[in-house]
């Protein structure tokens, strides 16, 4: 038996050099085992998009963008549903940052500086810094220093304050990197997967500025609040909605639609809130805003309608009730319809924003205002809604649609009411630049407007006129039981990860608590 088995082995050691072929059993044919650096680009880029757009499902029921058809809905009453049937839902950007991206950005990243690609690896940065801020604005504290490392199982949590700091340095480091010329950088090589800006380095620097700025704003509530620095990266950034950065979506088929398309179905039950309807419907500014038949849906019987949170339907006939968001009665409907398609952003390919020429100039005009400077912060006001109502003509044509466009004069007549543009800088307020923000954001940037409304503590006067900086805003009365009628100012972080999994790191933040999704952040506090 020895002999056999010393025979065995030596058998194996002479012909190891021939057996590869053998060895090579599992290698795919068909699918490369060095994935070049490229490839990784396009599915982030489309998780960037779409991950708000998953959350802001039920961050746009704290924001009032729209309430569910249905009553006492728990979103609504700023509450979670950890405790339910779904308990992700609410944490597609926290499975994004850390799955999504996760080691597919780090390969990135590292095979690009290996092949000093430093064009890829600026767009890289930006993606992780971009995941780092979106998570850490919708989450609070989050996982930073010990991400990624796959010899750990349990993680310990960063404050904000860090993945704040961590944030701007990797957009300091994209700038740096993106303005190289040497090396591998090729624009030919990086659009093959670029489908935003088509490896273009100095849209995407614009872009970088554009995020820097709306990071140092959100510092607003802070002594080191710098609107200078905020108003420079603004002036770095977009100069117009040619930059906007946007996703386009071919529309065949589920997975190439729009995510809040009638295709997709994920929005069925949802409709415009009273709150974003008296923005725009004459109650609090008098003038009838154009975008409003362009963006929101009248009712079956012609009048414009919004949605109470937390009491649905309530009495309204079937007449009376809102049309869906893609402005039907129905789901089915809608898919009847198909080729009439749904206005504004709600189309099957309609291109969708994830940062915009618009939301950039309302940074820069409320940074001006809360440094003094009227001027600037009244000509910044004025681009920004004059681009918004721009922004929103283009995207009623994204998909073959033939609506009538808001027209110069209309635009004019909108832009000269005294409610909406002041005569003077003096005259400008607060609540003009956030309430039209507002409008600008609604239905997509759901982080930054749900942030937005968190810094002013959601119902915080405007020092200038003593009245709420959102006008009209109110918060429901009867909240979710755990909030210890608190308002809601965080998501809590992704169950299945997290508080299966990674208890003892919740813990040490106060995870573990049941209001927990109550706590103030640390970007929003003094």
């Amino acid at each position: 038996m020895k002999k056999i088995f010393i025979t065995i082995i030596l058998g194996i050691l002479i012909t190891l050099g021939g057996c590869k072929k053998f060895l090579d059993v599992n290698i795919n044919p068909n699918a490369p085992q060095i994935v070049e650096a490229n490839l990784y680009l396009s599915p982030m880029l489309h998780w960037m998009a779409t991950a708000p757009q998953y959350d802001g499902i039920y961050i746009a029921r704290y924001t009032q963008n729209w309430a569910s058809t249905a009553s006492a809905d728990l979103w609504e009453r700023h509450g979670h549903n950890q405790g339910g049937t779904s308990p992700d839902q609410g944490a597609q950007i926290w499975k994004t940052t850390y799955y999504d991206f996760g080691q597919n950005l780090v390969d990135m990243i590292n095979k690009a500086t290996l092949e000093e690609r430093w064009d890829l690896l600026g767009v890289g940065q930006l993606l992780k810094a971009w995941g780092w801020e979106t998570a850490t604005d919708a989450n609070g504290e989050i996982i930073v220093k010990e991400a990624i490392d796959a010899s750990k199982t349990t993680f310990n949590y960063d404050t904000q304050e860090f993945a704040y700091q961590e944030t701007l340095r990797l957009i300091d480091a994209a700038i740096v990197n993106l303005n190289r010329t040497d090396g591998g950088v090729n624009e030919a090589y990086l659009a093959k997967t670029d489908f935003v800006y088509k490896g273009k380095r100095a849209a995407w620097i614009k872009f970088a500025y554009g995020l820097k700025a709306l990071v140092l704003n959100h510092y607003s509530n802070k002594a080191s609040y710098n609107p200078d620095g905020v108003i420079a990266a603004v002036d770095a950034s977009f100069v117009g909605n040619v930059d906007d950065a946007l996703i386009q979506y071919i529309g065949s088929a589920n997975d190439d639609a729009n995510f809040l398309s009638a295709t997709r179905n994920n929005i069925g039950t949802l409709r415009q809130t009273k709150f974003i309807l008296s923005l725009m419907d004459g109650t609090l500014f008098t003038s009838v805003d154009p975008r409003m038949s362009r963006m929101l849906s009248p009712a079956p019987d012609g009048i414009y309608r919004g949605l109470e949170p937390t009491v649905g339907i309530g009495a309204l006939t079937a007449a009376q009730q809102p049309n869906n968001l893609w402005g039907y009665t129905s789901q089915a409907a809608a898919n009847a319809a198909i080729t009439t398609p749904a206005r504004y952003l709600f189309a099957r390919k309609s291109k969708f924003p994830f940062l915009t020429y618009a939301q950039l100039q309302f940074i820069k005009a409320e940074a001006a205002y809360r440094k003094g400077d009227k001027t600037t912060a009244l000509n910044a006001y004025k681009n920004a809604v004059s681009a918004h109502i721009d922004f929103v003509n283009a995207r009623n044509t994204d998909d073959g649609q033939s609506p009538t466009q808001i027209t110069s004069s209309e635009k004019a007549t909108y832009l000269s009411s005294p409610t909406i543009t002041p005569a003077t800088p003096n005259a400008l307020t607060l609540s003009q630049i956030m309430c039209q923000k507002y409008i600008a954001q609604w239905g997509w940037a759901h982080v930054e407007q749900w942030m937005d409304l968190r810094r002013y503590h959601y119902i915080d006067k405007d020092p200038t006129t003593g009245n709420q900086v959102f006008l009209g805003f109110t918060i429901p009365q009867v909240l979710f039981p755990e909030n210890q009628n608190k308002v809601v100012q965080r998501m809590r972080p992704r169950y299945n990860s997290e508080y299966i999994w990674n208890r003892n790191g919740l813990s040490a933040i106060g995870g573990l608590a049941t209001d927990y999704q109550t706590k103030e952040m640390w970007i929003t506090t003094p």
